[in-house]
This record gives C-alpha cells, structure tokens and sequence, in this order.
C-alpha cells in the first residue's frame, strides 16, 4: 500500500502530461542547472576549497544523475564551474565526453518515488538519510558530501522545483 501512495504521489510532483520535459532529460538537467545557480545555499556554500576547489585541476565538477527505471545509459550530467568565488552550473544536460573521477564528481541514482521524496525533504529523504537509507545511489567523494550536508540538501530538494513528466523515460 505504502508503495501504491508514493507513486500516485510522484506523479502529483512529476504528472504523467503537460510538462514540456521528461524527468530527468536534457532540458529537465539544464532547469536544475539554472535552479542550482538561483540558490544562495549551492553558489556559496560549495565554493570553498572543500568541494569546488576538489576538481583535479580540470576546472569543473559533474554531477550525474539518472532513475533507476530509466538506466545509466540516461544519465544527464551538471557541469559544476568556479566563478567569482561561487560553485556555479555552467551547463545541464546530456554527459560529456569527460571521464568521471568519482574521487572528484557525483554519481547519483533512486527510484522515482525516492527522487520525489527526496525533492520534498520528507523525513528520512534528507541527504544523509537518503544515503544511509540506500533510497539515493551515489558513487563519489562520500567524505566530501558529509561535510556539506545543506548543501547537498539543498541540491536534493531541487528536484522537487524542477518539474519533468516521469510516465516515460528520457
């Protein structure tokens, strides 16, 4: 029953019509993308140099996302530059060519009822719960992500202000 709930309500956050994307394609990523640069919580307090200066000398952080029902192969990507002194998204949408350093970038994935309950910051859906919970998938600097929890908070919840029709895949 629990599991009939949370879908019926995902599809409250992510209806099956009427959005012009699909949750979690290119446009969807370039509307976190554009989300993320509107958050004073991200732009500021990921611009230190414990995360946006941890970038191996490329000059950019990724961010990959993906539902499990959609598979790694949809993957979209969040290209995470520095910019006077702030941790802004330079792009969103499809992976580059670059090669992930999961000692630098983030490599996420949920169900879609996860991603919904993570977007709303439903008890036990914050970062760390999500983490420990197994509800979010991440491959990464895990270290790194502790010590900037409201940050990463922050970035889950964005899922919810992005709107994205989830009845397909991207």
């Amino acid at each position: 029953m629990c599991k009939a709930m949370a879908l019926a309500a995902s599809f409250a956050v992510f209806p099956l019509s009427g959005w012009s994307t699909t949750f979690m394609d290119a446009a969807w990523a370039q509307g976190m993308c554009d989300a993320w640069n509107k958050s004073t919580t991200l732009v500021t307090g990921l611009a230190g140099k414990d995360w946006m200066d941890n970038n191996g000398g490329r000059g950019f952080k990724m961010l990959r996302l993906y539902r499990d029902k959609c598979g790694p192969a949809s993957a979209v990507q969040l290209t995470i530059v520095p910019k006077d002194g702030k941790a802004m998204c330079q792009s969103g949408g499809a992976p580059s060519a670059d090669k992930m350093d999961l000692s630098l970038d983030y490599l996420m994935h949920a169900t879609d009822e996860d991603w919904m309950c993570m977007g709303k910051g439903s008890w036990g859906c914050g970062a760390m719960g999500a983490m420990m919970t197994g509800k979010l998938k991440f491959d990464g600097p895990k270290m790194e992500a502790m010590g900037v929890m409201d940050p990463f908070n922050a970035f889950l919840q964005l899922v919810d202000d992005v709107p994205g029709d989830a009845s397909k895949c991207p």
